[in-house]
């Protein structure tokens, strides 16, 4: 096991956008908006905490929501974390960022803050709210003057895959410090069908995106392009970039998918999930200890990795699998095959 353990903490539902592709708003959810009660946001930190040490890992909070800025208790919360000197870093908006804000953030330990970015400004005006892309562009100023790094992710689909070429060089020249992208996660089968990209045609997106990668690393270029999606392990294996051990053990994981592995979400309810793209509810927290949950049956059905039907027949099995959110998006099975990968396995 990776020495860090991430928990993805939505300590509110309350947000100023509600963008076309978000999986927490998708089809009628938090219809009643739901924000986690300052006493209950200690007793989390301590289970969290509990559990780490029991199983010799190291906390990291991702702290978001909605908008975790906008939770009346969240400097609260930043001064626990900044007490405890546990490392935490924000998924959130731009709106509510300045230099003051920024700076004080990092003063309070948040080493990291992570903006969504979905295309060039009238593809990402459009998926969210007119005015937020120079918001952001506005933000990743903010952010990095204040000594935090700032990451850029993004959300693929069929919709705004032709803007990547162009979002790529921006973040180059914006000095971004983290740039990548999952693919969107399906909450139903006519979104599936509305934003599904073919397999050959993301493969070929891939090799565009490291093309572009490496022109602007060789050109000096200090932004790190994260390979997230796991299928760039299969686009890496294929080119020679990525070789198998010669000690692999083909029951082992090395990487990929780190749900029920080395990452949990936590909803503003208690709630948790072994991971929040799907519905994976394994239990809560006020009712049972996170060290219980991390070891019972629910999250050890997560961890079944013979079941993946075609990913246990390839020889990159323990560092790939491809995204089981999505397939589940796709399938209601998160062990079937990953909808993009192009890969022949027999």
């Amino acid at each position: 096991m990776k020495p860090y353990f991430a928990f993805q903490w939505h300590i509110t539902d309350t947000c100023d956008q509600r963008c076309k592709h978000c999986y927490i708003f998708a089809e009628d959810n938090c219809k009643a908006l739901t924000e986690m009660p300052w006493v209950k946001m200690k007793q989390v930190v301590e289970n969290c905490e509990d559990m780490c040490e029991r199983l010799g890992r190291t906390p990291y909070f991702y702290i978001t929501g909605g908008d975790p800025i906008l939770h009346r208790d969240f400097w609260k919360l930043a001064e626990l974390l900044k007490e405890k000197s546990i490392t935490w870093g924000i998924l959130g908006n731009p709106f509510h960022l300045n230099d003051e804000v920024c700076q004080r953030l990092y003063d309070h330990g948040c080493r990291k803050y992570q903006l969504s970015l979905d295309g060039m400004e009238d593809m990402h005006d459009g998926f969210r709210k007119p005015g937020s892309f120079a918001s952001t562009m506005r933000a990743i100023d903010c952010i990095k003057k204040s000594g935090m790094f700032c990451a850029i992710m993004s959300t693929v689909s069929s919709m705004n895959i032709g803007d990547f070429p162009q979002m790529i060089d921006l973040v180059a020249e914006k000095n971004v410090d983290v740039f990548a992208f999952g693919r969107y996660c399906p909450t139903s089968g006519q979104k599936s069908e509305e934003y599904h990209i073919t397999p050959t045609a993301y493969r070929d997106f891939l090799d565009m995106c490291y093309k572009r990668f490496q022109y602007h690393k060789q050109n000096g270029y200090k932004t790190t392009f994260q390979y997230k999606d796991h299928l760039w392990t299969l686009y890496l294996y294929e080119q020679g970039l990525f070789k198998i051990p010669e000690n692999h053990d083909n029951d082992m994981i090395y990487d990929g998918c780190h749900c029920a592995i080395g990452h949990m979400t936590i909803l503003p309810t208690g709630d948790i999930f072994a991971c929040r793209r799907m519905e994976s509810k394994i239990g809560n927290v006020f009712e049972t200890p996170m060290y219980e949950l991390f070891l019972g049956a629910d999250l050890e059905e997560y961890r079944q990795f013979d079941k993946f039907e075609k990913c246990s027949k390839c020889e990159l099995r323990g560092y790939c699998r491809g995204c089981p959110a999505v397939t589940f998006g796709y399938t209601g099975n998160m062990y079937a095959a990953d909808p993009q990968c192009w890969k022949e396995v027999s």
